[in-house]
C-alpha cells in the first residue's frame, strides 16, 4: 500500500513532465517545419539530420557538395539535434545577398566568435560592428600604402633569395621533401616579419635550427579551434575547456605561447613610438605603422575595458592567421596540379621567361624594391594568375565561411532563414557545381580564366586579357565589405614564389597516391606534399 501511495504521488508530476516534453518536441518540429520547402539531408523527428551528419562526418565537404549539386537552388538546410540550424549555399545570388546586399543581417555572430574567441580574441576576423570597422580602417590604410607594399616585397625577396632557394638547392637530391611544409614555413616567416617586424626563423629548421615551437603552437591552435566548429555537440569541447583537459588544455597552452610572443612584439614597438621616437626605416612593418598611425582614443571608446595592447595583439594574431597558410595552401595545390598536367607546366614555363628577362634587364635588381617595377612585371604573368585562380577554385584555402542571421530573412533563391540560423557559403562546393563551371568542372583548366590569346610568332601564343569572374561566384577572398584587404599582395606573393621556384627547379611528386584535402581554419594537404626537387638542366632555366 505504501508503494502504491508513493506511485500515486509521483504520477501527476511524471504526467506533467511527459506532457511538457511532448510540447517541446511538437514545438521543435513545428518551428522546423518550413513554410517553403528547404532542401537538405534525410531528417528524423527531434534528431533532425544528426544520423546522416554522423555517418558523413569524415567526408563533410563531399557530402555537402553532393547534396548541393542535387538541390534545385544549390542551397541545403541541415538541422540536427544539439546544433544550430545551418543553411549551406553554393548559389552566387545568395552569396552576394549574404556578403553585400544584406550584409548587416549576417555578421559573424556570437556562436562563431565563441569558437575562435580564445584564440583570436577581438581580432579583425572574429568581431563585428564598430570593433571590426575600426580595425579594418586601420589595416586598410596600411595595406594601401605604397611604402608598406614595397617593404612586404623586400621581405619576400630576402626570404626567397637568402633562405628558400639555397635550402631547395641543398635538398635537390634523390630525397623526399615536404613542399607543403617548406612553403608554410616560408609563409610564416614572411607574414611575421611583415606584420610584427620579427623573424621566427621557421625556415631555419632546414639549416640546423629546429626550434619551431611558435609555428607549432599556431598549428595546434588552428587545428583544435577548427575542430570545435566541426564538433557534433558543442558541449563536448566546452566541458573539456571547463575541466582543462585533453585538446582544450593543448589549445590553452598553445594560445599562451602565441599571446606571449605577440604581446612582446607589441610592447617592443609601443614603447619607442609612444615616447615619440621617430619611425626608423627598418621599422616599416605593419605593427609599427598601425601603432604610429592609430587613434588610441577611438579604440578605447569602442572597447572601453579592453587594454590597447590586447586589442593590437588580437588584431596581429588575426592578420598572421590570414596570411600564414592561405598562400602556402594555394601554392601547394598549384604545384600538385602542375605536376599532374605537364603540358600546362611547359606552357607556363614559356611565360615565365618574361619574368626572367625583365629581371635580367632590371638595373635596380640589387637595390631597393621598386614596387611599380614588380607590379608591372608580375602583371604580365597572366597564365600564372589563371593557374593560381584555377587551383583555388578546386582547392580553396578556406573551404567554407559562416555568418549568423540576426533576424528572419529570405534568401534570393527562396530559402527562408530564421534568426540565429548559421548561414554558410561554400567555396569548395561552388568550385564543383556544374551549373557554375560546366561539365569539365573537376578538371584543371586555367584556360577557363582566359578571355583572349595573342599570337607572338612561330605558332606560339601568350595570354592576353583575363576574365573578370564575379567574386560571388568565386568568393575565395570573400567579397563585399569584408573582402580580403591583402588580395593583391597575396597574388604578388604567390606569383613571385612560384616563378622563383619553377625558374630553378623541377617539382615531381614522390608518390602517385591522390592527395587528401583537409579543411581546418585554412585547408591543407593531409600528410604534406612529398616531392623530389631537381635542378633544371642548363637551358631549361627561365
Amino acid at each position: 500500500m505504501a508503494n502504491m501511495h508513493i506511485l500515486s504521488q509521483l504520477s501527476f508530476p511524471l504526467l506533467c513532465i511527459s506532457l511538457y516534453l511532448l510540447y517541446i518536441i511538437i514545438k521543435h518540429e513545428f518551428r522546423r517545419a518550413p513554410r517553403i520547402r528547404r532542401h537538405g539531408p534525410p531528417s528524423h523527428p527531434v534528431l533532425g539530420s544528426l544520423i546522416s551528419f554522423y555517418k558523413n562526418r569524415h567526408r563533410l565537404l563531399d557530402w555537402y557538395t553532393d547534396l548541393l549539386s542535387h538541390s534545385p537552388t544549390q542551397t541545403i538546410v541541415v538541422s540536427r539535434f544539439g546544433a544550430t540550424t545551418t543553411v549551406v549555399t553554393a548559389n552566387p545570388q545568395n552569396v552576394e545577398y549574404i556578403l553585400k546586399t544584406n550584409f548587416s543581417n549576417f555578421p559573424k555572430g556570437r556562436p562563431f566568435t565563441q569558437i575562435l574567441g580564445d584564440f583570436l580574441g577581438n581580432g579583425i576576423f572574429n568581431v563585428d560592428g564598430d570593433v571590426w570597422q575600426t580595425q579594418r580602417t586601420l589595416a586598410n590604410h596600411v595595406f594601401n600604402a605604397k611604402s608598406f607594399r614595397e617593404y612586404f616585397m623586400k621581405v619576400l625577396k630576402e626570404e626567397i633569395n637568402n633562405k628558400l632557394l639555397p635550402i631547395m638547392e641543398s635538398l635537390a637530391q634523390e630525397q623526399e621533401v615536404d613542399l607543403q611544409d617548406l612553403l608554410r614555413r616560408l609563409g610564416f616567416d614572411v607574414i611575421c616579419k611583415a606584420t610584427l617586424g620579427v623573424d621566427p626563423c621557421a625556415l631555419n629548421c632546414y639549416a640546423g635550427h629546429p626550434d619551431v615551437s611558435l609555428m607549432e603552437a599556431f598549428d595546434r591552435a588552428s587545428e583544435i579551434s577548427a575542430k570545435r566548429g566541426a564538433a557534433q555537440l558543442s558541449v563536448t569541447w566546452k566541458a573539456k575547456r571547463l575541466l582543462g583537459i585533453g585538446s582544450e588544455k593543448i589549445l590553452k597552452d598553445s594560445i599562451q605561447k602565441i599571446h606571449a610572443f605577440v604581446t612582446n612584439a607589441v610592447r617592443d614597438k609601443t614603447d619607442p613610438i609612444v615616447s615619440r621616437r621617430p619611425l626608423f626605416d627598418d621599422e616599416e612593418d605593419l605593427l609599427s605603422r598601425i601603432i604610429a598611425g592609430s587613434i588610441i582614443g577611438s579604440y578605447n571608446n569602442v572597447n572601453g575595458d579592453k587594454k590597447y595592447d590586447e586589442l593590437i595583439r588580437d588584431m596581429m594574431i588575426s592578420l598572421i592567421m590570414a596570411g600564414r597558410d592561405t598562400t602556402s595552401a594555394a601554392m601547394t595545390w598549384l604545384f600538385y596540379l602542375l605536376s599532374a598536367n605537364p603540358d600546362i607546366e611547359q606552357e607556363l614555363m614559356k611565360e615565365l621567361r618574361i619574368f626572367a628577362a625583365a629581371a635580367a634587364n632590371n638595373q635596380e635588381e640589387e637595390e631597393e624594391i621598386n614596387i611599380d617595377w614588380f607590379s608591372s612585371v608580375l602583371k604580365e604573368l597572366r597564365l600564372l594568375k589563371a593557374c593560381i585562380c584555377e587551383s583555388m577554385r578546386l582547392y580553396p584555402p578556406v573551404a567554407w565561411d559562416s555568418k549568423h542571421a540576426i533576424s528572419d530573412d529570405l534568401l534570393p533563391d527562396g530559402t527562408p532563414v530564421r534568426a540565429g540560423d548559421r548561414v554558410t557559403y561554400f567555396p569548395y562546393g561552388m568550385g564543383r557545381m556544374e551549373s557554375l563551371w560546366g561539365k569539365d568542372r573537376l578538371q584543371f583548366r586555367p584556360e577557363r580564366w582566359v578571355l583572349e590569346r595573342n599570337t607572338i610568332g612561330e605558332g606560339a601564343r601568350s595570354v592576353g586579357a583575363l576574365k573578370n569572374v564575379c567574386p560571388y561566384k568565386f568568393p575565395v577572398f570573400q567579397a563585399g565589405p569584408r573582402v580580403c584587404l591583402g588580395k593583391e599582395l597575396a597574388f604578388m606573393q604567390m606569383k613571385y614564389v612560384v616563378a622563383s621556384i619553377l625558374g630553378h627547379f623541377e617539382i615531381r611528386p614522390a608518390t602517385t597516391n591522390p592527395p587528401v584535402f583537409v579543411p581546418f581554419l585554412t585547408a591543407h594537404m593531409a600528410g604534406g606534399f612529398k616531392v623530389f626537387v631537381r635542378r633544371r638542366r642548363r637551358g631549361q632555366h627561365v
